[in-house]
């Protein structure tokens, strides 16, 4: 076969999805449009994590153990233990989330109370999540990353109530309450504790936590979860999810 006809033959075949003309891959740097982005998204499965903040493709580096995943892990295991105790919120690990139409991040942990318990996130009947949740979390490497830049303004402008970020190689973590459209960083009290306002019984030991000790981050959410806050939040959230259901 001669030099022409293979070139033709190469020329009719088929291009992978991602690398069609029609379905440019999604690179780092791009501007885009939330609906652009999906497209593109959809069509790279290979793809594990890509972020659009303001309109920009984030696609982090490969994550490593010591300085994501096992702090996430430990993340989320606090976090599954509040909603195993707490009817009517859920949680989720690493889920887009359809914010704006320039923003589409993919928080490490965002946990949010159902519709039916009178949250505005809900779960679209493509399986995203839309609206802001009342909390998310983010595993950052330091005062650096774009999780207490870019992406903390867009959570503020956005109404996420609470906002946490764990700076692995600062050994801090940040805490933001949103109040008059504008986040204020809490400080632990005196034993190290930080305590969600959104979620009564959601407490943090911070001295724990960043030395690794999950047994007593447990331990502590435990004594949150066995308080009189904690249970009147629980009946609250019982009593709109019935009201709302019977409406």
């Amino acid at each position: 076969m001669s030099t022409r006809a293979l070139d033709e033959q190469v020329d009719q075949l088929p291009l992978p999805q991602a690398l069609s003309p029609e379905t440019p891959p999604l690179e780092n740097g791009d501007r885009l449009t939330r609906s652009e982005f999906e497209r593109r998204y959809v069509a790279m499965p290979s793809l594990k994590k890509a972020e659009l903040i303001e309109g920009v493709v984030y696609m982090p580096s490969p994550v490593r153990v010591k300085n994501h995943g096992t702090p996430h892990g430990q993340i989320m295991g606090w976090v599954a233990v509040y909603c195993a105790a707490t009817p009517g919120i859920e949680s989720a690990d690493n889920a887009t989330l359809r914010l704006d139409p320039d923003n589409e991040p993919q928080p490490d942990v965002a946990l949010w109370l159902r519709e039916a318990a009178g949250g505005r996130a809900r779960i679209s009947e493509d399986d995203y999540l839309e609206g802001a949740p009342e909390m998310i979390v983010e595993v950052a490497s330091s005062s650096a990353a774009y999780d207490l830049h870019d992406k903390l303004n867009v959570y503020r402008r956005n109404g996420v109530e609470e906002y946490v970020v764990w700076r692995v190689y600062d050994r801090q973590i940040d805490w933001f309450l949103l109040e008059a459209e504008r986040y204020r960083r809490i400080s632990p009290d005196a034993e190290g504790i930080l305590q969600s306002r959104t979620f009564p019984g959601l407490r943090l030991c911070v001295p724990a936590l960043l030395g690794g000790d999950l047994s007593r981050v447990l331990a502590e959410l435990q004594i949150g979860l066995a308080s009189e806050e904690h249970a009147a939040f629980v009946k609250r959230l019982a009593s709109a999810v019935l009201e709302n259901t019977q409406n």
